[in-house]
């Protein structure tokens, strides 16, 4: 498998921009999937990345087939 480099506070704005929106996007996805295989991410990161995949899962965030959501 390739290694998988996350860029400083990616997960905190993956976070944050799908708070805003209550939509996670294809590059979102991807997101989650790079920052779950990452395992030197904190444990703040990793609760937040739980918190948001229970809204996932609870349907409080939609899921769009869109690559991202540019303003």
């Amino acid at each position: 498998m390739y290694p998988v480099n996350l860029l400083p506070g990616a997960i905190n704005e993956l976070i944050a921009t799908v708070t805003d929106t209550h939509r996670v996007t294809k590059a979102d996805r991807y997101g989650i999937m790079a920052a779950i295989l990452d395992e030197s991410i904190s444990e703040e990161e990793r609760g937040s990345l739980d918190r948001l995949i229970r809204s996932l899962v609870k349907g409080r965030i939609q899921v769009s087939d869109e690559l991202s959501i540019v303003s």
